[in-house]
């Protein structure tokens, strides 16, 4: 039985790259940038609370895809 190779060879952009660093990126970045924009809306409530971790996080995580899919477009070699 011949042994699997666990090898790729992206042409142009490496999605999976691009896919695994938007999400560190986002978690990394977008945590603290949603913490502090609570800081200045009354949340009493966890669904509310919630609500606005999800309108803000979408924002932040299509604003890191784009950035570092252009990064990845960029230094394709």
């Amino acid at each position: 039985m011949p042994e699997l190779e666990a090898r790729t060879d992206p042409d142009g952009v490496d999605y999976a790259w691009v896919m695994q660093t938007t999400f560190v990126v986002t978690i990394v970045v977008g945590a603290p940038i949603v913490t502090a924009l609570s800081t200045g809306y009354s949340l009493p409530t966890w669904a509310s609370r919630v609500s606005f971790a999800v309108r803000i996080g979408a924002i932040i995580w299509f604003l890191t895809a784009v950035t570092v899919f252009a990064y990845a477009r960029r230094h394709a070699a």
